[in-house]
């Protein structure tokens, strides 16, 4: 079948064959490795993109179903060498240590400060309960998530400047085992 996706704002037509799952299509065919094959069964997140704004775990959508959709990977959330807030809260409060599920986490993080601008941090441990994480016990990940909601608020004032300024130096190695 003929597919034509929208995927980190640039435009994709391709043939897919019927069964291919969105996440292979995403990293087979368009090579955003960002997107992490887990479990294939929807259990762990890790595959976690936005589909037309809203999170689904990418494995358990098929490519066909995303025909003239607009598909966000964890590769298209940075902006003029900016990372996003989320990512950036990431990064400042160590929220990751093997990374695997890090980009699902992020990807999962942002539509669920989408929908709570203002979460405690249950309402976070909610949101964020179909991603999995082996190796961090959560909290720093839930602190990140406040954190990134702190940033993200109407007003953030010196903070959204620091996100968007000139502390970007370290953003490329955030996530490639570098960093502070």
């Amino acid at each position: 079948m003929r597919i034509t996706v929208n995927v980190d704002g640039t435009s994709y037509t391709d043939e897919v064959e019927p069964r291919t799952l969105l996440v292979h299509y995403l990293r087979e065919t368009l090579g955003k490795v960002g997107t992490v094959v887990g479990c294939d069964t929807s259990n762990c997140g890790a595959c976690t993109v936005h589909l037309n704004g809203h999170s689904v775990k990418s494995c358990s959508v098929l490519a066909v179903q995303a025909d003239g959709a607009e598909v966000t990977t964890i590769e298209g959330l940075a902006r003029d060498g900016k990372l996003h807030p989320v990512q950036e809260a990431f990064h400042d409060n160590h929220a990751l240590q093997c990374g695997f599920c890090t980009p699902g986490m992020i990807m999962q993080s942002i539509d669920l400060l989408a929908d709570n601008p203002n979460p405690d941090e249950h309402a976070v441990r909610e949101g964020l309960e179909g991603n999995l994480c082996r190796c961090t016990g959560y909290q720093n990940i839930v602190r990140a998530v406040r954190d990134a909601a702190q940033r993200m608020s109407p007003g953030a004032g010196p903070e959204a400047e620091r996100v968007s300024g000139d502390d970007v130096s370290r953003a490329p190695s955030a996530f490639a085992g570098g960093g502070e």
